[in-house]
């Protein structure tokens, strides 16, 4: 066991490698927040659930304060690095911190042909919002974060993704939901062009 990792219970599932900007103006995580800074430590992003936390989450590094207002409050980008189960949540401070143990992958092989799916789909997706993503910094190993990562996908998918301990598992699930997802956008976009096209404003 490390020492206790500091907690920010937020309505985000982070990966590692994604980042996340911040705006930081609770007393309680400005304080978290400078301690982390001071002492070069990552804290622990875990998604806030109606039953308090989920099991799994990810550290996160401050890559840049982006802002420090004369309040305090900072605004910050974090970037997602480990992920960690929660073993023991611990309240002796005014922020939550826990006993955490650190995952790591069970070693597997991905097949190529299974990550070059799932990156035409991501592309497929982008294309329909209209937006686009470098994927030549990724690492492959990771590449299921990578992809997942930039989308607004749902959270409890999000998590799901998360907790899996193989790229292989990770990759086909992210593929067969994309494969759900993609025909849904279409017939939405479709259905906008089509409304677009008879004179009414929305």
């Amino acid at each position: 066991m490390d020492a206790l990792l500091p907690l920010f219970p937020l309505e985000v599932v982070l990966f590692p490698g994604t980042p996340l900007p911040l705006h930081i103006f609770e007393p309680r995580y400005k304080e978290m927040i400078r301690e982390c800074l001071a002492e070069h430590r990552t804290f622990g992003v875990v998604r806030a659930i109606e039953q308090g936390l989920a099991d799994v989450g990810c550290t996160a590094e401050i890559i840049t304060v982006v802002k420090e207002y004369p309040d305090g409050r900072l605004d910050l980008v974090a970037e997602g690095r480990k992920r960690f189960e929660v073993v023991r949540v611990n309240q002796e401070r005014s922020f939550l911190q826990a006993e955490v143990l650190m995952i790591a992958d069970e070693p597997g092989s991905l097949s190529q042909a299974d990550s070059a799916r799932a990156v035409a789909l991501h592309s497929e997706l982008l294309a329909i919002a209209g937006a686009q993503q470098d994927l030549s910094g990724a690492d492959p190993a990771m590449l299921s974060f990578y992809l997942a990562g930039s989308l607004p996908l749902d959270l409890d998918f999000k998590q799901k993704l998360l907790a899996l301990r193989s790229e292989a598992e990770r990759i086909l699930l992210l593929t067969s939901y994309l494969e759900t997802l993609i025909p849904n956008l279409r017939r939405a976009a479709s259905a906008r062009e089509k409304a677009g096209g008879n004179g009414h404003v929305h």
